[in-house]
Order: structure tokens, then C-alpha cells, then sequence
């Protein structure tokens, strides 16, 4: 079973490598290619080689991605910016290859080092629940918070949002609450954590949440899938049907329905946190940060079975124009929900997830599998 891997920072300079390889490129042809500049372009080595070892993944190489991280973690070789994060990699490769006993030696390793990473551990973490060992993938969202956190850290939602690489700790929280809910395990203070952390998050994309425990919930999921279509379009509908949109209006196109949610450009990120910062706080605390939740939302909403899932760029000036027209404020999630579902219902959304060859739904004419559909780079 292929490990999942969606931890960690974006590299600083990943821009330079962008359109290194001709887009026609397979992913072997891909990978050679990066391994080859690597090779010419030393200045860039570490990030070719990423790129090359993503490439070799792609293409089901994973003993040859396996190479490239080691070569990465040679010393002697240049100086790597995130060793532990690149040997997190590494871990998940090895499982992805079968080398179950490597795996294993190589975790033992990485934990004996007590690195403070948070988004290796979560790399490492999720390559055993990949791996269908959820009681040790607990083990390991558990130590990766201790060692992010510090062992006194006070066990709070707040804690959590304030503490350095905030997204990335958060991810191992609710990381942390999944595999517990699946094992049958109680709630303790880190599940309440979460839970607030889901329903903040949750409330300022969609304007409601549902509980963590439900989303979590095995039995749920299990009777979802094999509800079929009927059980999905009920799951659906239950997420929509509370939005304070006003529907008189029958002028606007009609298309199917998507769940949308808001993506605040950046200069429009910057207005929104000018005119109000209360609001401008539940989308991160930078624009980088804003943009990673946006992807992990949309991700989180797939993996629970939510179908067409759509991106709309939200502008300040139109959702004060919906909050006049609905006789709301735009300080409220409830105003915000609104204007996500007007973009849906109006058709001024991007579908997601575009194809990975296809340009990124940011905005940055990037390919998707190069910027926000990396999962090294969310």
C-alpha cells in the first residue's frame, strides 16, 4: 500500500527548477532529466533532486526515489536544508518498495535522532498508517507533537496555532485523532484539541462544521461507501442545504452543483485582513499558510466522499456585495459561506483538483503536480 505523504514547507527555491523538464515528459524521462541537471546545475542540486525522486514515485520506481534521497542525505555532498524531512521521504519510499525491514531500521534511526520537525514526523506517521498499522502510526503523531511542542506545552487548540510550523503541527493533531478514532480509543486532551481545531477551520470555509468524530467515524465512511450514489448525494446535500444564499434569483446560470471554497488571492488577502483581521485570522496567518489550508480542505473533503469540489476566488469588493444584497456582514462565516455558494451557483469557480499536468488552481501558472498538488510542497 502506497504511503501518503503530505507534510512539510515549501522548498525556497522551487521556482527554479520550474519548467525544467519538458511537460510531455514521462516520469521516467522526467526523473532522468532532473537526475542529469542536477548533475549541470549544482546551485540547484537539492531541488532537481526532489523533483527527481517525486518522478521516480510516479512512476512506480520507488527503489530508485529511494537512491535519491540517500543521495540527498550523503555527506560530502552539499548541504541539505531539511535533512530530517528528506529522510522522512525516504522512510515512506522504502515502505512504497517493499523494503519492510528498512523501513523499520530507518524510523528507529529518525526517532532516536528526536528531531523537531513536525512535518517529517507527520511524513513518517502517515507512512505507517499507509501501511495499515494505525496503533503505530499513534505512536508516532503522538511523539511528533512532543518533540514539536516540548513535553510542558499546555494541550490547547491555541497552543497549537501559536506554536512554530502551526499548519504542520496542527496536521499531526488531527492526524493523530483519525488513527485513534479508527483504533476505538477515548478521547484525551489532544482529541479535544482537535476536535476545536477541525471546527474552526471547518466553520470558516463552509460557515458550520461537523464533528471531527463523525468525519473520523470508520463505520460512517464504511456505510457511505457502500450506500452507493444514493448515500453520497445525501452526504452532500446535508453539507449545503443551510446556506443563507437567497435562490429567488433564477437569472444565473445554471450548473451542477459544487462545493466551493474561498481562496483569497494575495493583494485580496491583504484587503481582507486590512478591513477585517477577525475574519482574515481563520484563513492563516500568512498568505502561504492560507493557500496550504486551502489545498488540505479540498483534500480532507475528497477523502470523505464530497464530490465536485471547486476553488473560488473571493474578492473583498464581492463579498461586501453579497452581504448588502443578503442584509449580512461580511464578519460572519455564515456571509462568507453565502458568497462561496453564490461562486458555485454562478459558475465562477475552478474545479478541483485540476489535472496535474493543467495549471495550479493558485493562480501561479504553475503545473498542479509542481505547486499545490506537491504533496512535499502542502
Amino acid at each position: 500500500m502506497s504511503s501518503k505523504r503530505r507534510g512539510g514547507r515549501a522548498w525556497t527555491n522551487r521556482s527554479l527548477v520550474a519548467g525544467a523538464v519538458p511537460p510531455e515528459a514521462t516520469g521516467t524521462q522526467a526523473a532522468r532529466e532532473y537526475e542529469r541537471l542536477a548533475e549541470r546545475r549544482p546551485e540547484d542540486r537539492e531541488e532537481l533532486l526532489l523533483e527527481a525522486a517525486d518522478a521516480w514515485s510516479e512512476a512506480d520506481e520507488h527503489g530508485r526515489a529511494v537512491t535519491v534521497y540517500e543521495r540527498l542525505l550523503e555527506p560530502g555532498n552539499g548541504a541539505c536544508s531539511e535533512p530530517d524531512l528528506v529522510d522522512a521521504f525516504r522512510i515512506g519510499s522504502l515502505w512504497d518498495a517493499g523494503r519492510e525491514t528498512d523501513a523499520r531500521a530507518a524510523a528507529a534511526a529518525f526517532r532516536a535522532r528526536h528531531p523537531r520537525h513536525p512535518a517529517a514526523w507527520n511524513v513518517v506517521a502517515e507512512a505507517f498508517e499507509g501501511v495499515d498499522q494505525p496503533a503505530a502510526a499513534a505512536e508516532w503523531f503522538t511523539a511528533g507533537l512532543t518533540h514539536a511542542l516540548g513535553a510542558g506545552t499546555p494541550v490547547t487548540a491555541d497552543a497549537v496555532e501559536e506554536a512554530p510550523y502551526g499548519f504542520d503541527v496542527e496536521t499531526l493533531v488531527i492526524g493523530r485523532h483519525r488513527v485513534r478514532r479508527l483504533l476505538g480509543f477515548p478521547h484525551d486532551d489532544w482529541d479535544d484539541a482537535a476536535d476545536q481545531l477541525h471546527e474552526r477551520r471547518e466553520s470558516a470555509w463552509l460557515g458550520r462544521a461537523r464533528p471531527l468524530d463523525e468525519v473520523h467515524d470508520p463505520v460512517h465512511l464504511r456505510r457511505l461507501k457502500q450506500g452507493g450514489a444514493e448515500a453520497l448525494h445525501a452526504e452532500v446535500a446535508a453539507l449545503t442545504d443551510t446556506s443563507p444564499v437567497d435562490r429567488t434569483d433564477r437569472t444565473a446560470p445554471v450548473a451542477p452543483h459544487r462545493t466551493c471554497v474561498l481562496f483569497w488571492p494575495p493583494e485580496e488577502f491583504a484587503r481582507l485582513r486590512s478591513r477585517s483581521p477577525e475574519a482574515a485570522g481563520e484563513y492563516g496567518d500568512d498568505h502561504a499558510d492560507h493557500t496550504r489550508q486551502v489545498e488540505r480542505t479540498l483534500g480532507e473533503l475528497s477523502e470523505r466522499g464530497v464530490p465536485h469540489l471547486a476553488v473560488g476566488h473571493a474578492t473583498v469588493s464581492g463579498l461586501e456585495a453579497l452581504a448588502e444584497r443578503i442584509d449580512g456582514t461580511p464578519d460572519t462565516s455564515d456571509t462568507r459561506s453565502a458568497y462561496a455558494d453564490e461562486l458555485a451557483r454562478t459558475g465562477h469557480v475552478t474545479d478541483w483538483p485540476p489535472p496535474r499536468n493543467g495549471p495550479c488552481w493558485c493562480g501561479s501558472m504553475r503545473k498542479y503536480k509542481k505547486c499545490c498538488g506537491n504533496p512535499a510542497l502542502t
